[in-house]
């Protein structure tokens, strides 16, 4: 495929793949994608998982877990109940106003984890990374839990979702969904200096690893963080890792940090020779809907993920390194 090719393949795609599209890599106006972004909750995906939410605002009667789920033999993790759907419409894009009082009924719900009120956040910093970007987006009041993350973050710059067990030293997951966190509430917010020490702290975290290195050995920390797939749910990946770095940057505009160039190079090296990139993996676990293709399939969402961090990083560094 020429490039013209792989975009036209992009935009015959769900409302929510398509307006990204528009957006990122066509640099359309913003009356086009704001268009179709609208469409994200009326038509397709959006409109699917908006039609499965019950009478009480939740999804599958639970917010982390299905109602009734068995937590100690019930299998792989599913990814039906309410905080994972709430993830998913809103990085989307849709609007909102389309959840309705979904917020408000939020209010009464607690954690499957000692009861804790669900806008208040739980003890686990990835729960709490989704928690605090839903609330944000939804307009609760989820101002706590951003004290939360800077009580909770690590020597190292890094998160762990397992401190409550002990741990002392950062988690790529975690450390990478407490970034995102952080960085939607300043951009929610405009609030830069209550969370910049916290994130330039995560951000060493992982750029001193290259995004995917041991600081030990300078080993890779695993396939995990070399395959790239969508969706990613909890778990880290370098092209994810890339697409904050490059929001970060626009946000604080900067330039792009040269350690990433190693991560950079991968993402690069899996574009295949049709110009689209392949889904590295899928997560087992019940989904309502499967919103990307199998494994070893050509991905729609990695592709538009990876064409506009690449686009970003080429316009930004010399020599495209």
């Amino acid at each position: 495929m020429a490039h013209s090719e792989v975009i036209d393949w992009l935009l015959d795609s769900d409302p929510a793949i398509r307006w990204q599209v528009e957006r990122d890599l066509l640099g359309a106006s913003e009356s086009v994608w704001k268009k179709t972004r609208a469409a994200v909750s009326t038509s397709g995906m959006g409109a699917r998982l908006l039609a499965r939410r019950g009478d009480d605002g939740l999804w599958a009667g639970g917010p982390f877990f299905p109602a009734g789920w068995d937590m100690e033999g019930g299998g792989p993790q599913p990814w039906t109940a309410t905080t994972w759907v709430l993830k998913d419409l809103r990085e989307w894009g849709v609007a909102a106003s389309a959840l309705g009082n979904t917020a408000h009924k939020l209010e009464s719900v607690t954690w499957e984890y000692d009861d804790l009120p669900y806008w208040g956040g739980e003890v686990d910093v990835c729960i709490n990374s989704w928690t605090l970007s839903n609330g944000l987006w939804l307009g609760a009041d989820v101002d706590g839990i951003v004290d939360w993350f800077l009580e909770h973050q690590l020597d190292d710059g890094g998160w762990n979702c397992e401190w409550v067990d002990g741990a002392t030293v950062g988690s790529f997951h975690s450390t990478l969904n407490a970034l995102i966190a952080l960085l939607d509430y300043q951009l929610t917010s405009g609030d830069t200096q209550r969370v910049g020490g916290a994130r330039r702290a995560g951000e060493e975290y992982l750029l001193q690893r290259e995004l995917f290195r041991r600081r030990s050995t300078g080993d890779t920390v695993g396939d995990w963080a070399l395959s790239l797939a969508h969706p990613r749910r909890a778990y880290y990946n370098v092209l994810a890792a890339a697409d904050y770095f490059r929001a970060a940057a626009e946000a604080d505009k900067s330039a792009p940090d040269p350690r990433m160039r190693r991560a950079i190079a991968h993402i690069r090296s899996l574009q295949q020779p049709d110009g689209r990139w392949l889904q590295g993996h899928r997560l087992a676990g019940d989904v309502w809907f499967h919103q990307d293709v199998g494994k070893g399939k050509p991905s729609k969402f990695v592709t538009l993920q990876a064409l506009r961090v690449l686009g970003w990083w080429d316009a930004r560094t010399p020599a495209h390194g």
